[in-house]
C-alpha cells in the first residue's frame, strides 16, 4: 500500500512538474500590454491600422456602364468604367464601338469630378462608383 502511495505521489509530482514547466515556458507576445490585452492582438491591430491606411490609396470604387453609342447599332457594346479610390481619384476609361471600328478614351478623375468634359455615360459610371 505504502508503493502504491508513492507511485500515486510520484504522478501527481511529475503532472505539477509538467504544468509549472509549461507556464514558464508561455511565449511573450502573450503577456498582457498596457490595455490588458495579450501583445500579439496589439500586434494585429497595427498590422490591420497599417492595411487600411494602404488600402485608402486603392482603385476599390468602380462602375461599368454600357450603352449604345449610336442609334443603329445594338447590343450595348460601347462601355464607360470608372476606377476610383476612397478620394474619389483615379480614372474613367470608355471605350465608343461603331460599326467599323472602335475608340478608346481615358480621363483623369480628381476628387470624383474629371477637368475634361465627361459624357453623360462616364458622368453616371463615376455616381454609380461612389460608395
Amino acid at each position: 500500500m505504502s508503493l502504491t502511495l508513492a507511485l500515486l505521489a510520484l504522478v501527481i509530482s511529475l503532472a505539477a512538474l509538467g504544468i509549472s514547466l509549461r507556464q514558464s515556458r508561455r511565449p511573450a507576445s502573450t503577456a498582457l500590454s498596457g490595455e490588458g490585452l495579450p501583445g500579439d492582438v496589439e500586434g494585429l491591430r497595427r498590422e490591420v491600422a497599417a492595411l487600411r491606411a494602404e488600402g485608402h490609396d486603392m482603385l476599390r470604387h468602380l462602375a461599368v456602364v454600357r450603352y449604345d453609342a449610336f442609334g443603329d447599332m445594338g447590343g450595348h457594346l460601347s462601355w464607360s468604367l470608372a476606377l476610383l479610390d476612397d478620394a474619389g481619384n483615379g480614372v474613367v476609361l470608355t471605350s465608343i464601338h461603331g460599326r467599323s471600328e472602335a475608340r478608346t478614351y481615358a480621363k483623369n478623375v480628381l476628387g470624383w469630378v474629371s477637368e475634361t468634359q465627361l459624357s453623360p455615360e462616364e458622368t453616371e459610371a463615376i455616381e454609380h462608383a461612389r460608395p
